[in-house]
């Protein structure tokens, strides 16, 4: 398993449309074949930063949901919604593998 760690940098004053593009993606992932661990927004503290994370049973198949996402319709329409909003100033994405006794 794998798990994608995305840090994300966002406009303070788009949270709202930052957590409508967070809501919509949680059931593309899941339907996709992942397990989205949910987003992470600003509480205390940084009120500019926010995070998600979501696994897959391995890479190969992280890659093979990325490449189906250019012809989903639904991941597409999401994507489109943010470059609408532009509450997403950057993104990091790291992948960790877990350590499970």
């Amino acid at each position: 398993m794998i798990t994608c760690y995305l840090k994300y940098i966002i406009d303070s004053h788009k949270i709202p449309e930052f957590e409508a593009y967070a809501k919509r993606w949680i059931p593309i992932v899941n339907r996709m074949g992942g397990t989205h661990h949910g987003y992470f927004l600003p509480h205390e503290g940084a009120s500019n930063v926010a995070y998600a994370l979501f696994s897959f049973p391995s890479l190969a198949e992280y890659e093979e949901y990325r490449n189906r996402m250019a012809d989903d319709r639904e991941c597409q329409d999401v994507l489109n919604m943010e470059i609408r909003n532009r509450s997403i100033i950057s993104f990091e994405r790291s992948f960790m593998r877990p350590v499970l006794d």
